[in-house]
């Protein structure tokens, strides 16, 4: 069994026990987060109507927090001796998908 869910402006396939990087959400460790189905599939059956979809719940582990990779934007002007160099790190979290019900 697998589900598609949304998760930090992204659609993600997950099964029980997969774990996975999204943006940034509130939890420490441990704590218990819900994530949004888009579709369910249990063997032959193929579940995308949303009033369905509702019943169904994917439940997910916090692991940790993360950074993403370091990215650097340099912007530079010709002959007037401007530039400016800044860096950013994407906050992410790492979850565990614990149960997919139906």
């Amino acid at each position: 069994m697998y589900a598609i869910v949304r998760a930090g402006g992204r659609q993600e396939k997950v099964s029980v026990g997969d774990v996975l990087i999204i943006d940034k959400v509130n939890g420490e460790a441990g704590d218990s987060i819900d994530l949004t189905p888009l579709l369910l599939v249990d063997g032959d059956t193929i579940t995308s109507d949303a009033d369905k979809l509702a019943k169904v719940t994917v439940k997910a582990e916090v692991v940790k927090p993360e950074k993403g990779p370091k990215i650097t934007i340099i912007k530079y002007k010709n002959k007037t001796g401007y530039r400016k160099r800044q860096g950013h790190r994407q906050p992410l979290t790492r979850v565990k998908v614990t149960a997919i019900e139906s």
